[in-house]
């Protein structure tokens, strides 16, 4: 370790010349009330930016504080002392023509008796801008009681989520999804079920990063979304209650129990949760096949009404250890019960070029199975000193384990009522993966010069995926070896980064660099109808990032920042196999698929704090694309690279009290896409615009009332070869503070007008192609949450987890 040290003061002397700022910063803490001194109290210098340590220190005998040898910068600070309620100043300035700041006199008010009772809950902005990212406070919108994950990402800005529940950012699919810093190795079917059976009330903030720094994985072409959920560190026993009934056409629960108890060198935290939800989802998909004359050969209408009855039952237990004042040792054990059941009815009509029915196929069928995993994690953090120079570390095990039973049942009739076909199939479809996963961070700020970090990772995923099918012939199970698949994917990702920022009077500067080295090898199992198949591929990466930023005074701010992004392809997109969905739709894998690249350019200014513009370029090569291709009255639909794929968007983003009950929250966006490559061996260009609104109107009242009206509305876009409708949704609410603060109680409405429905086309070769997509989406809700415990000055927050990109690339189970 000291020779890591050794060399890191040396990188950095070379990095960066040596330089001061002779920046002073004074002032006072007195009790407010009867305007007494206080001695010894704490007082922290932030950056105004991110709300990092810049430096702290104690009052002295008067009262007084001082900083000195400050660099130039936008500032705040926090005071404390015991028995009284923290403060923070206002945002300053520390420049070249104000070198010198005294701040006004801060008033530190004493706690009154329910606050030595109750947990104190301050009120939080809805949404938060930093130097790095957006951050949304999911209880800050009193819509979002009763609603599930995925309706908060819904709501957030520049994000959307499409009919299947594939998540998008500025326009940009290929996200990667974080739970609590810990990626959530759960892309496409299985992602979307977790956010929609993760109920709001464990969410704390909603962390949304279109350019994360070389700190991060460099997986996700369009940016991180980090998904925190509720943590406490009061001392004492404190925790929560969360109590939630919807309504929709089917009833939906979301209960919750968080935990917390601290004293001596021992937090230790639990979350439970037991959510229930039934849901239906009807698709209604025309195709109109064609000749190259494009005269109409045939017309297939199928009607697919699906009915989903799902639980979400989740447990967290935690430990962190205080082994010093430096250092915080943390043990979490978490894991899910998810079982899920659905029943399926598709009635499919297959008419001759007239519009004249040739045949209906009718087909039933149901899925019984549950989705389970356990995680264990332990990290380790040290602060050597009070600088900010610190080591942690993270060692993740993920397991999981899905099983799933399909039968179905296909029968076909003729025009006059005849069985002309029918057939009985069942699925069996076991699904393991494990995830290991450690990492290694160290910061060390040189004083006055650079502040750098680095670190390194190690990942290693195992999945083991079958698909059995069987034909049952007088109640005899047959196998189906066309239909059956056995695909075993190992993988092994290392990376290291380095990163260095400095802050030069108004300027701030971040570079960093990360390696990434990928090795992977997938091996499909053969049987008695086809042989075995194997592939095996490495590479390796580097992505660059940078960050500049320019406070050209207390009301303007500016930022720009570049970084090159990687997606790699989800595990079971390799698999060389047809999955049978239904008579009709079949799914097929691509293991020559190539990883993506792209690079980001962004460009931002803050007026005042309160209202901000962003300027979004990227240029992905090798983007994936869902490809669908007819074969027959079939269509498969796979993963496909195509040659590239430009986006371009402007968003504004504002949030300000127009009056003393009534504060507006604005985000808009406009994206312009452009889309090039081959599909089946044609050329092929697309492009198209996006225009997005999100409005929040939050209202404070007397007594303990607030009420919220909010919406979004997105116009006409395109992702590949699929065009979307616009869409809509409108959400109102209302709170009352109840028990003395302990409690609250919120009623809301999710999707009032029921608009919530989505409709598109597909460009398929020869093909006109459209569906039309709604489900159980306007709920009305009832939520009462009580709190307990006592409230004492917290700690910092630990951080939690660092797998990487790993799990986010599961793609579901078979």
């Amino acid at each position: 370790m000291k020779q890591l040290l050794n060399l890191l003061g040396a990188i950095s002397i070379s990095i960066a010349s040596f330089a001061q700022s002779n920046g002073k910063i004074s002032g006072t803490i007195k009790e407010g009330g009867n305007q007494q001194i206080l001695k010894g109290a704490s007082i922290s210098l932030l950056h105004s930016s991110d709300s990092s340590l810049a430096k702290a220190s104690i009052t002295d005998k008067d009262g007084n504080f001082f900083f000195e040898n400050i660099n130039q910068g936008i500032y705040f600070l926090t005071a404390s002392y015991i028995g009284r309620k923290t403060v923070n100043s206002k945002s300053f300035v520390l420049s070249a023509d104000k070198p010198t700041v005294v701040v006004e006199v801060l008033q530190l008010l004493p706690n009154d008796k329910d606050l030595k009772e109750v947990s104190v809950i301050s009120k939080k902005a809805f949404i938060e801008r930093k130097i790095d990212k957006t951050v949304v406070n999911v209880d800050a919108s009193v819509t979002n009681a009763g609603s599930t994950a995925m309706d908060v990402l819904e709501k957030s800005p520049g994000v959307t989520v499409d009919k299947d529940g594939n998540i998008s950012l500025k326009g940009k699919q290929g996200v990667m999804i974080m739970l609590d810093g810990k990626p959530s190795f759960l892309p496409g079917a299985e992602l979307a079920n977790l956010l929609r059976n993760m109920s709001a009330a464990n969410l704390d903030q909603i962390e949304i990063m279109t350019n994360p720094s070389a700190k991060y994985d460099a997986a996700g072409n369009s940016g991180i979304i980090n998904i925190k959920t509720k943590k406490t560190k009061q001392k004492g026993m404190n925790g929560s209650l969360t109590l939630g009934y919807g309504q929709g056409v089917y009833a939906k629960t979301n209960n919750s129990l968080n935990l917390n108890y601290r004293n001596g060198k021992f937090n230790i935290f639990s979350t439970l949760s037991v959510n229930q939800r039934k849901n239906y989802q009807h698709l209604d998909i025309k195709r109109v096949y064609k000749n190259m004359d494009q005269s109409v050969t045939a017309i297939f209408d199928q009607n697919a009404r699906m009915l989903h009855n799902n639980g979400s039952n989740s447990a967290k237990i935690g430990v962190d250890y205080y082994a010093s004042k430096k250092t915080t040792i943390g043990f979490v054990v978490s894991g899910f019960i998810n079982p899920e059941k659905q029943t399926n009815l598709n009635t499919s009509y297959l008419k001759n070029g007239f519009g004249i029915v040739d045949s209906v196929a009718v087909s039933t069928g149901s899925e019984d199975g549950s989705w389970k995993n356990g995680a264990i994690n332990f990290n380790l953090r040290h602060q050597f000193d009070s600088t900010g120079r610190e080591f942690t570390m993270d060692i993740d095990y993920m397991d999981y384990n899905a099983t799933k039973t399909q039968p179905f049942s296909n029968i076909t009739y003729l025009p006059n009522g005849t069985v002309s076909n029918s057939n009985q199939l069942v699925g069996e479809l076991p699904s393991v993966i494990k995830i290991y996963s450690a990492k290694a961070d160290y910061t060390h700020p040189v004083k006055n010069i650079v502040k750098i970090e680095t670190g390194i990772k190690t990942s290693f995923v195992n999945t083991d995926n079958t698909a059995g099918y069987f034909n049952i012939i007088n109640d005899v199970k047959h196998p189906d070896y066309e239909k059956s698949n056995r695909f075993r994917y190992k993988e092994n990702i290392n990376a290291a980064y380095f990163n260095a920022s400095k802050e030069i009077k108004k300027w701030g500067f971040q570079a960093g660099l990360r390696l990434e080295n990928t090795n992977y090898s997938g091996n499909q199992f053969g049987n008695p109808q086809r042989t075995d198949s194997s592939f095996t591929k490495s590479y390796v990466g580097l992505f660059p990032t940078m960050f500049v930023s320019y406070n050209a005074n207390e009301k303007n701010q500016f930022s720009f920042s570049y970084g090159r992004r990687i997606n790699r392809p989800a595990y079971e997109d390799l698999n060389p196999f047809m999955f049978y969905l239904d008579k009709y739709t079949y799914g097929e894998g691509n293991p020559f698929l190539r990883p993506s690249y792209a690079n980001v350019l962004e460009m931002s200014h803050t007026f005042q704090q309160w209202l901000t513009t962003t300027v979004n370029y990227s240029h992905t090569k090798d983007l994936f694309s869902e490809i669908f291709e007819p074969r027959g009255y079939a269509t498969v639909i796979k993963q496909g690279n195509l040659a590239s794929a430009d986006n371009a968007s402007i968003s504004v983003s504002a949030q300000k009290p127009l009056t003393k009950i009534w504060t507006l929250i604005v985000y808009s966006e406009a994206n312009y896409s452009q889309y090039k490559g081959l599909t089946f061996g044609n050329s092929e260009k697309r492009t198209g615009n996006t225009y997005l609104a999100n409005i929040n109107n939050q209202f404070k009242f007397n007594k303990g009332w607030s009420a919220e009206l909010s919406g979004f509305y997105r116009t006409k876009g395109i992702e590949g070869q699929v065009s979307i409708n616009p869409l809509s949704q409108v959400n109102a609410g209302v709170q009352k503070e109840i028990l003395k603060k302990k409690g609250t109680l919120k009623l809301n409405i999710r999707d009032a007008f029921f608009s919530m429905v989505q409709n598109g086309k597909l460009d398929i070769l020869n093909t006109d192609a459209s569906f039309h997509q709604y489900g159980d989406s306007r709920v009305v809700s009832l939520n009462f949450t009580y709190r307990f415990g006592k409230s004492i000055k917290g700690v910092q927050k630990r951080k939690t987890g660092g797998a990487g990109d790993e799990q986010n690339r599961i793609k579901g189970v078979n």
